[in-house]
């Protein structure tokens, strides 16, 4: 198994050992990426890939010659994300063995409330957090558990509403709504590498071997030494007395959506667009405006001032804004 997600991910699986965890992405020949998740090693020959789609077709079609066997486990096992500062507490009095131990993008067996569990150090948040994985027949029992001990912490079931204020803060995108699937697009310019969503550092150009887009991503590190990206997915940071100007012209206070809002939102830079934001929500933690946004060369550069557009009371203006690091939030103990 471990020969066929070397083939098809970009990651240099044969490096990984049990109980550890890698976020990959994985692409076409061109090198465009197709998706994106993890791969989890359960024991010596066996593998969990996450993904936001079905990729059994994909895979089964690079595996012809391999000796492996894949199967489809969507339906038989359920997965429960629990994420915050309280969640090793949690977990710690709820499960037969303490977590205190486990590190980042790794992963244990466990107890919780007397069912077996497989927990990873992993989430979709920019916190601590964690993701336990059991038989579904046993979810609700794991459920109830959880919530009875989290009771004291001020445990509070989220969907994904909450979830997509939480992953734009931790700077993580979203497939089809912060890129394309090279199988969705329809033209070529909806397409993104790797390196233009950020993820170099998953692509593996020195582990040996074929791997499904090799030789043009090879080209594309190639392009990006001598000339840097033409693309890039940023942070921006809208200025608050900047919007509140626009919205004060007509009489308004800031309207701020309580959900995160998936549209394309074009930058502008001089009266010209240098890109588009494809997230942008208000962060309840960090108390700003914020977006994940793709710019072109140079603009995509860390303090460059650019200007978002948003709509007040139906007219289309554009708040100043700046180019920032990403992740927005990405608290010390996440990783601890």
């Amino acid at each position: 198994m471990a020969n066929l997600l070397h083939r098809v991910t970009t990651r240099d699986i044969h490096k990984m050992s049990v109980g550890q965890v890698y976020y990959t992405g994985w692409c076409d020949d061109e090198g465009k990426m197709i998706d994106d998740g993890t791969v989890a090693r359960l024991d010596e020959t066996t593998f969990r890939l996450t993904a936001a789609e079905p990729n059994l077709r994909w895979l089964m079609m690079n595996a012809v010659g391999l000796d492996v066997e894949i199967s489809e486990v969507s339906d038989s096992v359920a997965s429960l994300s629990l994420q915050g500062p309280n969640s090793r507490k949690i977990l710690n009095r709820v499960c037969e063995s303490n977590l205190d131990g486990l590190k980042y993008f790794r992963l244990m067996t466990n107890k919780l409330g007397g069912v077996e569990v497989t927990i990873s150090r992993t989430g979709y948040t920019g916190d601590l957090g964690y993701e336990i994985w059991m038989d579904s027949k046993d979810a609700i029992k794991v459920w109830d558990a959880l919530m009875e001990t989290g009771e004291d912490y001020g445990i509070t079931p989220v969907g994904i509403l909450a979830l997509d204020m939480a992953r734009v803060e931790a700077g993580l995108f979203m497939l089809d709504v912060d890129y394309t699937s090279s199988g969705h697009a329809w033209i070529e310019s909806q397409k993104s590498s790797p390196f233009e969503l950020g993820l170099d550092w998953t692509v593996a150009l020195d582990k040996p071997g074929y791997f499904v887009g090799r030789k043009a991503l090879e080209k594309d590190a190639e392009v990006m030494r001598r000339e840097g990206s033409a693309w890039k997915m940023v942070g921006i940071e809208i200025d608050w007395v900047g919007m509140e100007e626009l919205y004060a012209e007509v009489g308004m206070p800031p309207q701020v959506p309580g959900t995160a809002i998936r549209a394309s939102m074009p930058i502008m830079v001089g009266g010209v667009q240098v890109g588009y934001a494809s997230t942008a929500s208000w962060s309840p933690l960090l108390k700003k405006y914020i977006a994940l946004a793709h710019l072109q060369k140079p603009y995509y550069e860390l303090g460059t001032d650019v200007r978002m557009e948003i709509t007040v009371e139906h007219q289309r203006k554009h708040a100043p804004a700046k180019v920032v690091k990403l992740p927005f939030y990405e608290p010390e103990w996440k990783k601890k």
